[in-house]
């Protein structure tokens, strides 16, 4: 168990904004900060975060709360492993009792493939370093290669040694289930016999954004021509090699930081960059580049440089990668190194400045490159340069945004000497094309989308008394600590005799306020949720005068978290649509608390008022064989008292 006061403490330290900017590329708006959706594939933001209230907000997926709440959905952790993960982060002792093989054996599947990866990444290190065939065959390999020992621990690399079932025999005789190990890959079992799946190789860490082991590329190191060079882990719960990126936990600040993340091919093209000094550089892993993988980069920044090797075999095949890139309404260059060079030789090579100036000189817009690729292919050959500069367009296409589009269109009639007018007639005709080939794979879909809009013609009922009721929490969280100027018109006798309204002043704090009105007139929430979270509130701002947002969401169940947060945020989202750029200047809520507070709790009551009377109605209906008196009274009285709640609402009847 973690203690208290640690947890405290970690909250008290940890910055929302921080931690998640470590995850998501966030920029200023307003007092808050947006972006894209970790949750959901968007090309405009509707991703909030409040550094005030210290809470975020999705509005794509309805997801939101506070700093252990992020890290809980994005990266899937339990309660302690994000309160773990903040207080590495932020440097803060954590006190916590090792896991005993009881607690190994109670944690849930997921957890125990993680469990099972983190110990292998620590155990192959061991290996690696404080072993004798480790340090012989594996340290000397990574030495060979050029890496420190500091690059080495930073990427936590490691060896599996040459024996058919080393680590298999520890990690059993250390309580692991043999179940997880085969579902982690980790150990092929084939009836009795087990075996492990790395077995003689050097092993590099594959981690997730946070940090936690999702599975392992392994090297092999002998010349054994029926054993693959590279072997990933295999496909597991927690391992998706379609959308994992090798590199991007010790890239992430680093590719925000840049605005541009070099995209590479192999484990050692990262590292060695890394080594020499460029950090914001990530790896597709051996594999075809994915839209899972480029939306995970997207989250930081919006542009990619792709690097090359100089004598790269199918570079042709690789410029795929590139629409895919296009597609996600990203900015892509690209960059090939020197025949004979790659990415890993070229860095071990250079100094940081030159690797750096050679990047910034080389790194070529998509059309300039596939141009100059396809040219080779194409030149003298009227009918192959036609193929060139339709595949060009074709990349274009993939390009969402209409400016971009448009610009492109010119910078490739320039480069080819081809009109501007053939270029956007072919683009026409292919995004033509596209459209109706969509058409006919989506039959269904089109069917189905009129339904929808015929359903929705039909306006759902608008909850008149759950929206006040949420308006009152969200006064309560927001301004309940605030001493405002209330005035309240109360009834009083004139010289005539009459009843008439006069306003009557008093200062007190907003909780207050809305505390006594509401026990004046025997009002109750009827939402359950609201209810407890009302007199949670009342509870808290009585006992503590310096009662805070941020503190509060750290104590409240998550379910209540997550309620709060969508309740603080609401107002964020139309952040999100700039209005003081179109000179649109709305009035801020902090200027008039004392009406909105008294307003929501007027209109609270005359909604009650409503439902009394069609109570009435409804009772004097159903019995109209006996008008009953007394409920003519009643409603007589309640249309009185709306009435009287009217002129104070300065609405007209």
């Amino acid at each position: 168990m973690i203690s208290k006061s640690t947890i405290d403490q970690v909250f008290e330290t940890a910055r929302v904004e921080e931690v998640i900017g470590d995850f998501v590329q966030l920029k200023k708006s307003g007092s808050s900060f947006k972006g894209l959706s970790p949750f959901s594939d968007e090309r405009s933001p509707s991703f909030m975060v409040s550094p005030v209230k210290q809470i975020w907000k999705d509005f794509s997926s309805g997801k939101g709360g506070n700093v252990v709440a992020f890290l809980m959905e994005h990266e899937h952790f339990t309660y302690p492993e994000a309160i773990k993960y903040l207080a590495k982060k932020y440097n803060i002792e954590i006190e916590e009792t090792e896991q005993t093989n009881e607690q190994k054996e109670q944690a849930n599947e997921r957890e125990s493939l993680y469990l099972v990866s983190e110990y292998a990444s620590s155990y192959f290190q061991k290996i690696l370093h404080n072993t004798d065939k480790g340090k012989s065959i594996g340290l000397s390999y990574f030495k060979e290669r050029g890496f420190t020992d500091e690059t080495i621990k930073k990427f936590a690399l490691g060896y599996s040694l040459d024996e058919w079932q080393a680590f298999t025999d520890e990690a059993l005789k250390q309580a692991y289930k043999l179940e997880f190990l085969e579902k982690t890959g980790l150990t092929i079992v084939k009836g009795e016999k087990r075996f492990d799946r790395f077995k003689g190789r050097v092993m590099f860490p594959i981690q997730s954004m946070s940090g936690r082991v999702l599975g392992f590329g392994g090297r092999i190191l002998t010349n054994d021509k029926k054993a693959a060079k590279y072997l990933n882990s295999p496909e597991s719960d927690i391992y998706h090699k379609s959308k994992v990126l090798y590199g991007i936990y010790q890239a992430k600040q680093s590719i925000a930081k840049e605005d541009n993340c070099y995209l590479v091919e192999g484990y050692t093209d990262v590292i060695q960059f890394h080594q020499t000094g460029v950090h914001n550089v990530v790896s597709s892993s051996g594999t075809a580049l994915t839209p899972e993988q480029i939306r995970l980069i997207n989250r930081l920044t919006k542009n990619i440089t792709v690097l090359f090797d100089g004598d790269a075999a199918g570079l042709r095949a690789s410029l795929r990668g590139i629409d895919l890139i296009l597609e996600q309404g990203m900015n892509v260059k690209i960059c090939t190194f020197p025949a004979g060079e790659d990415p890993d030789s070229f860095a071990k090579q250079n100094t940081f400045e030159e690797l750096t100036a050679y990047l910034t000189e080389n790194a070529q817009d998509f059309i300039q490159f596939k141009a100059s690729v396809l040219y080779e292919e194409s030149k003298n050959d009227p009918i192959k340069k036609a193929e060139t500069i339709r595949d060009i367009v074709n990349s274009i296409a993939k390009i969402p945004d209409r400016i971009k589009k448009e610009i492109y269109i010119q910078e490739c009639s320039r480069i080819m000497d081809i009109s501007e007018q053939v270029l956007f007639t072919t683009l026409a005709q292919i995004d033509k094309k596209d459209f109706q080939d969509a058409k006919k794979q989506q039959p269904q879909e089109k069917k189905a989308a009129f339904q929808v809009i015929k359903q929705e013609q039909q306006a759902k009922k608008v909850d008149v008394q759950y929206l006040l009721e949420r308006k009152i929490i969200e006064i309560l969280l927001l301004y309940g600590n605030r001493v405002e100027d209330f005035e309240d018109l109360v009834l009083k006798e004139n010289e005539q005799n009459e009843l008439v309204l006069e306003p009557v002043k008093h200062q007190t704090k907003v909780f207050e306020k809305i505390y006594l009105d509401l026990q004046d007139d025997e009002i109750q929430f009827t939402n359950p949720q609201f209810k407890n979270l009302y007199y949670t509130i009342i509870d808290n701002l009585n006992q503590n005068p310096d009662f805070a947002i941020e503190h509060f969401v750290n104590t409240v169940e998550p379910e209540v978290a997550s309620e709060i947060t969508s309740i603080l945020m609401d107002d964020e989202r139309y952040s999100l649509s700039n209005w003081h750029r179109k000179d649109i200047f709305p009035k801020e809520k902090e200027h008039t608390v004392a009406q909105l507070a008294s307003e929501t709790i007027l209109s609270l009551r005359c909604f009650l008022i409503d439902q009394k009377v069609t109570e009435f109605m409804q009772e004097t209906l159903n019995n109209k064989s006996e008008v009953n008196k007394d409920i003519l009274e009643e409603v007589k009285d309640y249309s009185s008292l709306k009435m009287l709640l009217s002129r104070k609402l300065n609405r007209v009847l």
